[in-house]
């Protein structure tokens, strides 16, 4: 017998698509070429003539997450689960995002659980919540409380537990110039927040290596 699925109504500001005005491709493009002699480079040379229409189409695909809601991903929910009602991780969620302060690329990866209160939701839609938030400008401390909030609060379970790993090319490639280092965050709600132990579970099932 199938799951049966559900559509969950979130009241939450996540529903919403984030408000951009965007310029044209014309003006981006016009944009691109002023930053090209900014470097002290020709943008009317062979090499780079299409560049700004590339660095437009790139830009397009890089922060598509502007133009999707990730309250809508979680909205389709399974209640036949056979009476199981605990942790459920996804684990090793690869993601590149860029910094909102230099925007340079982040690359790492997040580990997401939650503790489904009677109904789960299909596990690409976590990694979908998680590349939607990584395709918009970001803060590594702000996607990781981005990714917690909306799972909490469209599918309102007992706890959700979010942890990020990430190396930040503006420290890499500017300024501290420090290869290699890896930034951690976390966020717990409900059970996860209250509970230690459960925290314990969490970072100890996520750090047990692969399958």
């Amino acid at each position: 017998m199938d799951a049966v699925a559900k559509k969950l109504m979130p009241q939450s500001a996540y529903m919403e698509k984030p408000a951009t005005d965007r310029p044209t491709e014309a003006e981006v493009e016009a944009a691109v070429s002023v930053l090209l002699r900014w470097t002290g480079d020709n943008p009317a040379r062979e090499g780079l003539i299409d560049t700004p229409k590339r660095v437009t189409k790139a830009f397009r695909e890089m922060f598509n997450g502007y133009d999707m809601c990730p309250a809508e991903e979680l909205g389709r929910t399974f209640e036949e689960v056979a009476g199981y009602d605990d942790l459920v991780i996804v684990r090793d969620i690869k993601f590149h995002s860029h910094c909102e302060h230099h925007m340079v690329p982040i690359i790492g990866k997040a580990h997401v659980g939650y503790l489904p209160d009677g109904k789960v939701v299909g596990l690409s839609k976590i990694a979908r919540v998680v590349d939607i938030f990584a395709h918009r400008l970001q803060t590594q401390e702000a996607m990781t409380a981005q990714i917690a909030g909306v799972i909490q609060d469209v599918l309102n379970p007992r706890g959700v537990a979010v942890m990020i790993e990430a190396e930040h090319m503006c420290m890499a490639m500017r300024g501290i110039r420090k290869q290699g280092s890896s930034t951690l965050t976390s966020t717990f709600t409900g059970v996860f927040r209250d509970t230690p132990e459960e925290q314990v579970r969490f970072v100890t099932m996520i750090r047990a290596g692969g399958l």
